[in-house]
């Protein structure tokens, strides 16, 4: 029943007064990867850069005028209050948005130049939420739900009445990101109504995956936490509305690394030139994992490319992270003899390969450890390894070890003098103003710090390599101590590549 109800109101939503019909795009270089046939939904070309227009006008036009004269308001960091604020402007009526104060400059001024506006509240989405919600009751105001609401939904599932208008052929499967649920509940009621032999695949990152643990619940469940790199699906739980229609209708969902949707992202602006946000490119990160792993060949696969409003800073990780979520970049650490003439002999034995990373600093003794990227696939790097090998040059593969990935490529630069007592340890905590302040004032200064390297490279989390001298003694207080501080942390005292570059001298028996 519910099923049905949803198709009349995507038959009956009105969403062409703002939003265009997104052309579906072959991507031919990913389709000639992949043999099988991938086509993107284009929403990122949408007039303000995401699908979410669509729900949030056909919520609004099926106002009553009363309701409408009074205004409306919205939570949101992102597209969802572009949509709104457009929507807004085209029925002339006032918006306001709460927004959260770390949103992105970019994001508030896009908003306001809209005409609604922005009210910057507390440090996350759930304060602007609460925020908003207590503003709309206190005032009588109608609030505009991002993805649990019927009009909402609706207003999305147009996009699956596209497609199969569109593409009136054989379609294997559509992939379509998820966050709260409001577009693929929409897209998956209309195509499952119509064509129900389409896959219909959900596509989460692996660190906000509300719906994924859901469907093996067979009940909405709740996050902890969620991680903020692909911040337009960072949502902690599933819609309600949305999960009745995604339990009964969604065949499978599919988690992705961000590795995995920084890979993505490249091969959408090697197809299109135009660069897909985070939370835009999972579809595609989806369908690439999907074609990897099922093995399929000759089919059609849709992904829906669901947004395009990227934050400009956001690019550098993007671009330094797309090669290893592809595998062709090689890391590894390579001991050499520590002679003159053993750095050329090294060079010839890589060949003509390109080089991405080359560090090195002197250490005593006869053998030199050198930290080296390759640009290479993996097949190829997999030959050069045995082939050094065979050379006699002993070799540790550190593609996957994500500590020489995120810090020790950055700061390869010799052991330092021995330290009994120090301790190693990666600390994870959400990027704000602010943040790395509040994270070193934790400490309370308790512990010498002897290692420290931090980066802001863009992502939405503050990753800190920080090594300190804890007395043998103190290991018990301390644990707890990390544990008292909320902050995610891992041990990384025996990693080998802290131990191979930056680990502390041993004294010579």
């Amino acid at each position: 029943m519910i099923l049905t109800r949803t198709v009349e109101r995507i038959l009956r939503a009105r969403v062409y007064d703002v939003a265009i019909e997104s052309p579906l795009d072959l991507a031919p270089i990913l389709s000639q990867r992949f043999e099988n046939q991938i086509l993107l939904k284009r929403e990122d070309l949408q007039p303000v850069f995401s699908f979410k227009l669509r729900g949030a006008y056909n919520r609004m036009v099926n106002l009553s005028p009363e309701h409408l004269a009074r205004g409306v308001i919205a939570a949101s960091a992102g597209n969802h209050a572009q949509g709104v604020a457009l929507a807004a402007q085209k029925l002339g009526a006032r918006a306001r948005i709460v927004m959260p104060q770390t949103t992105p400059g970019i994001k508030v001024e896009a908003v306001r130049r809209l005409g609604a506006e922005a009210i910057l509240v507390g440090d996350a989405y759930d304060d602007a939420y609460q925020y908003a919600i207590q503003l709309s009751e206190a005032e009588g105001v109608t609030f505009i739900h991002p993805y649990d609401d019927p009009d909402v939904i609706a207003g999305q599932g147009t996009i699956g009445m596209e497609i199969l208008r569109q593409h009136p052929g054989k379609i294997h499967a559509v992939f379509i990101p998820v966050g709260g649920g409001g577009l693929i509940a929409g897209v998956a009621a209309y195509i499952k109504f119509v064509r129900p032999e389409i896959r219909i695949i959900g596509v989460e990152p692996e660190d906000a995956d509300c719906l994924a643990r859901a469907m093996k619940a067979g009940r909405r469940v709740t996050l902890r936490q969620v991680g903020l790199f692909a911040d337009g699906v960072a949502v902690k739980q599933i819609g309600k509305e949305t999960f009745h229609l995604a339990h009964a209708l969604v065949d499978e969902v599919i988690t992705v690394s961000t590795d995995e949707i920084c890979a993505a992202i490249k091969d959408v602006f090697d197809d299109t030139r135009s660069v897909a946000e985070t939370a835009g490119a999972l579809g595609v990160a989806g369908a690439k994992k999907h074609a990897e792993l099922t093995c399929i060949q000759g089919e059609t696969l849709v992904a829906i490319v669901s947004g395009a409003n990227i934050n400009f800073s956001r690019l550098r990780h993007v671009a330094e992270r797309a090669e290893v979520g592809e595998k062709r970049e090689r890391l590894m650490a390579v001991t050499i003899p520590e002679r003159p003439g053993s750095f050329l002999a090294f060079l010839k034995a890589l060949g003509r390969r390109g080089i991405t990373e080359f560090n090195y600093r002197y250490f005593e003794g006869d053998a030199a450890r050198v930290f080296v990227g390759i640009d290479a696939g993996r097949e190829d790097s997999n030959q050069l390894i045995k082939g050094l090998e065979a050379e006699g040059y002993p070799v540790l593969d550190m593609s996957d070890n994500v500590l020489a990935v995120e810090h020790i490529r950055y700061m390869v630069g010799g052991h330092a003098p021995e330290l009994p007592d120090e301790v190693v340890y990666s600390f994870e905590f959400p990027e704000r103003p602010g943040a790395l302040l509040t994270f070193l004032s934790s400490l309370e200064g308790r512990w010498n710090i002897s290692l420290f390297h931090y980066r802001n490279h863009g992502a939405a989390y503050g990753r800190v390599l920080m090594g300190l001298e804890v007395p043998k003694a103190e290991r018990r207080g301390f644990r707890q101590f990390l544990e008292e501080t909320g902050f995610a942390y891992r041990e990384e005292t025996q990693n080998p590549a802290y131990q191979l570059f930056a680990g502390g001298r041993k004294t010579k028996d």
